[in-house]
């Protein structure tokens, strides 16, 4: 009985953690999401060469999100963190046009794995604060989300600077976990 007791009492005292990665291009944006959503304030970083991790609560709710980097030779490796990840976040430059068609290809090939089949999808379309941004609707177009029917998605325009459209993401993240 002591071991059925204590795994039940670890249920009640540790949290479930939702897995969360953070992909996406490099110079999209990702590392400072992370800390934006963590600390609440813009941090300064330095190109991701590997990955980092971290815990962020938002209201009772744990999610480890895992900032993978985006360099080309970093990203025949995300697949070794989809393993168990109940969210994708895929953050977009809106501002760069010339490697949206990269970012679809990514996207694409990701939604085909099969260990990211019941994992939703978060779009964050960074930088929206820039002259000549791309919209969050331009960028669904772009990566073609409308036909994308075997994965919940959502995209949200936000800017990683200030933390606007962040909040919101945060909440989208938590009612995907809150109704699975």
């Amino acid at each position: 009985w002591g071991i059925l007791f204590c795994a039940t009492l670890t249920c009640l005292t540790f949290p479930t953690e939702h897995k969360v990665i953070i992909v996406g291009l490099d110079n999209a944006g990702k590392t400072t999401i992370l800390y934006q959503f963590l600390t609440k304030e813009a941090v300064h970083t330095s190109p991701t060469i590997g990955s980092n991790v971290e815990q962020i609560t938002v209201r009772k709710t744990h999610f480890l999100v895992w900032d993978i980097g985006g360099q080309e030779s970093l990203r025949a490796s995300w697949y070794s963190y989809y393993c168990n990840t109940e969210i994708v976040i895929l953050v977009v430059d809106s501002t760069d046009r010339e490697r949206l068609t990269v970012t679809k290809e990514e996207l694409h090939r990701m939604l085909a794995h099969e260990d990211l089949q019941n994992a939703a999808i978060l779009i964050l379309a960074n930088k929206q604060d820039m002259k000549g941004s791309l919209t969050a609707a331009e960028i669904s177009q772009c990566l073609t989300l409308d036909s994308i029917t075997s994965h919940s998605w959502h995209v949200q325009a936000c800017c990683a600077l200030t933390g606007e459209g962040l909040p919101a993401s945060l909440d989208w993240m938590k009612s995907r976990v809150v109704a699975n």
